[in-house]
């Protein structure tokens, strides 16, 4: 079992009077990653906690009369509750400030000290507290800091200094001979172009202007400054240096430090040099994540655009934020916190996709066996394709997650999704339910469907804490030993006697500008509900613009109406007519070939909270993955036919030629189910 455990650390956060959604972000994905672990039969330790010290919190503590400690410590309470919201299952929360870490920095401290590896010197340069970094002025961009743009100061003090330059080679090395000991690859060139091969500098270690941080045991006007501290509370926390060093034994190296990119140099450089120099083994992985931005700015309190998580997940969900949190961002790459996008999430993947899926089955079920499936069953044409994706999902999920693609193995996951919500349209239980002697095909129609939605079930676990069990109450799954992770690897395990139970959607829809509105309001934006005011009022007015023409060309068809021939007045309607035609906004969810139809696309379409079922002539002019999420229009009222076999609610509108087909849509985003008028 040697191979079997698992380290995994986020960055200790600076204590800050509110926390927003980006701080979740990390946090979120690595306790993803821990759970995900777990499952797979690893024995893990995650590691997160606050980092304490330093002349920024002594300032703002002053500001509000408190001590350091009293301000830090109501911070990291609030820091606690936000985690337990998020269900964060770190087993252990280490606080700079604990004695057992302020110890164990001053050992290691004077270990580096009488190696020589900490020497004593005098330190000018310019210094940025927010971030707690000093600065050459040529490091400077404008006369400020580079990392942030706020103001530095000039400092010039005693200072003892970390032989960093000593290691410089031995880095470069590192990182030539271990690619993937930064990921994702853009860090680890940024890394040794802009800081290892111009040269390292040697690293200002203690400060004596201020007094907030780790007294320097031997000379006590000194005390530890920020990254000698902070960095070394990844092994504080397994008791490095002291009698009760298991897990240091244990644990270490840990698998992966997960941190901000604007951190990646201080844990790519500095932390493997102050590793070095203890004689101890480096990290396996950093890997250095993007921003979560809103508005294309990076999330912080001064710029006044925090989005609460705890407001998000009071109004939505945890799951439904975890969710968002890692699916729609690659997790090396930045990403846009967008309100619409969230929304629209949860409506779709979540409502639409799996909340349908489940509702639906659960329904069916319940409806045709009284809420359980009957044994005797007959197989029959889809399935093999169904469970051939349904089975392979596993694979994919373990080789992404392995490799930190939060974004992709749900990717993975919601084609599995989608497959087994085609196979209902393809199997039609309803039509199946009609015919008694079909009654043994229905039943294995419903087996694979709530198989595949078991096996679901457990791969989204590590990302949705709460949706699994929802699930499991619903399809009737009591023994937990039936959703445990190896079983996905095995079809055919939902239990014969599970008696399902219907319950309240997972996922209910969110009427979106309803939404919008509100969230405008809670980030202290420009509402959306007044831009859509102004929308409608621009809209109102070039109305009353177009019927005023209208009304001119109206006149104008009167006093020549002795000129308009006859055959052709036959060819007009009546508003009255026209008014019969109910035109509608719809969302392409899903667009696939019909099979024998060289012409024809099966659509899936969003309809306000309705799906429709379109087939269209418009094969040969679009492919189907060019027309998912297009907003196209539709007639909504027409009679349904069925076009080779397969039903079609309607008709989408386009325009054509001799050579060419193109598709008549909206010129902006609206809701889908909008009626035209």
């Amino acid at each position: 079992m040697a191979d079997k455990k698992y380290y995994i650390t986020t960055p200790i956060y600076y204590p800050s009077d509110k926390l927003h959604i980006g701080h979740s972000y990390t946090t979120v994905a690595a306790d993803t990653m821990a759970r995900y672990k777990r499952l797979r039969g690893y024995d893990v330790m995650f590691l997160t906690g606050t980092d304490e010290h330093g002349l920024k919190i002594q300032r703002k503590a002053e500001e509000k009369g408190l001590t350091p400690k009293q301000y830090v410590d109501e911070i990291v309470a609030g820091i606690k509750e936000l985690w337990k919201l998020m269900k964060i299952t770190n087993d252990k929360f280490i606080r700079t400030t604990d004695k057992q870490h302020e110890e164990t920095v001053q050992k290691i401290f004077k270990k580096l000290y009488d190696q020589g590896d900490i020497y004593k010197s005098e330190y000018e340069g310019w210094y940025c507290t927010p971030c707690e970094s000093f600065w050459t002025k040529t490091q400077l961009v404008d006369g400020k800091c580079p990392d942030c743009g706020r103001e530095v100061e000039l400092t010039k003090e005693e200072s003892y200094f970390f032989r960093l330059s000593k290691y410089q080679d031995r880095l470069i090395k590192l990182l030539e001979e271990n690619p993937d000991f930064i990921q994702p690859a853009s860090r680890r060139n940024e890394m040794l172009n802009n800081f290892l091969r111009p040269g390292l500098e040697d690293l200002c270690v203690s400060r004596t202007t201020f007094n907030w941080g780790i007294p320097v045991t031997f000379d006590p006007g000194h005390v530890v400054y920020v990254w000698i501290d902070a960095l070394s509370n990844y092994i504080s926390a397994l008791g490095y240096m002291t009698d009760n060093d298991a897990d240091f034994k244990k644990f270490w190296p840990a698998d992966a430090h997960l941190v901000g990119k604007e951190i990646v140099r201080f844990h790519t450089i500095i932390w493997p040099a102050m590793l070095m120099a203890l004689g101890e083994p480096l990290p396996k992985q950093v890997y250095g994540h993007g921003w979560l931005l809103l508005e294309g700015g990076k999330m912080s309190k001064s710029k006044g655009n925090v989005v609460d998580p705890v407001v998000l997940v009071g109004k939505y969900g945890l799951d439904a934020i975890r969710y968002f949190l890692l699916r729609e961002v690659p997790f090396g790459s930045d990403g846009i916190f967008n309100n619409e996008a969230l929304i629209n999430r949860i409506n779709s993947d979540l409502a639409n996709d799996l909340g349908n899926l489940v509702s639906r089955t659960v329904a069916m079920i319940d409806r045709y066996f009284d809420g359980t499936i009957p044994s005797f069953r007959e197989p029959g044409v889809f399935d093999e394709d169904l469970i051939n994706v349904v089975m392979k999902t596993p694979v994919e999920v373990e080789r992404l997650m392995d490799e930190l693609q939060f974004n992709l193995a749900l990717s993975e996951i919601w084609k599995a999704i989608s497959r087994t919500n085609k196979y209902i349209d393809e199997t039609q239980p309803w039509v199946l339910s009609k015919d008694e002697s079909k009654k043994g095909r229905l039943a294995q129609v419903l087996y694979n469907l709530a198989e595949s939605i078991r096996i679901i079930s457990v791969l989204i676990q590590p990302f949705m804490p709460e949706t699994p069990e929802k699930i499991w109450e619903q399809l009737g799954i009591n023994d937990k030993k039936l959703v445990e992770w190896d079983t996905v690897k095995t079809w055919g395990k939902f239990p014969e006697s599970a008696k399902v139970n219907k319950g309240p959607a997972l996922f209910p829809r969110i009427d979106l500008d309803k939404e919008l509105d509100e969230l405008g309001k809670i980030i202290g934006q420009r509402s959306n509900g007044q831009a859509a005011a102004e929308k409608k009022e621009a809209e109102v007015k070039t109305e009353e613009k177009e019927e005023k023409q209208a009304g001119m060309e109206k006149e104008t068809l009167k006093e020549n109406k002795e000129e308009v021939k006859e055959e052709k007045q036959e060819d007009y309607i009546t508003i009255d007519e026209f008014a019969k035609i109910d035109l509608r906004v719809a969302k392409v969810l899903e667009a696939e070939k019909i099979e024998g139809a060289d012409k024809l696309l099966k659509l899936k379409l969003e309809l306000g909270d309705e799906v429709r079922q379109v087939v269209s002539g418009i094969a040969k002019y679009y492919k189907p993955e060019e027309l998912v999420n297009k907003y196209v229009i539709l007639v909504a009222n027409l009679k349904p036919v069925k076009l080779r076999g397969v039903e079609s609610q309607g008709m989408i509108l386009a325009a054509s030629t001799n050579k060419e087909l193109v598709l008549v849509t909206v010129e902006k985003v609206i809701k889908s189910g909008t009626k035209i008028s």
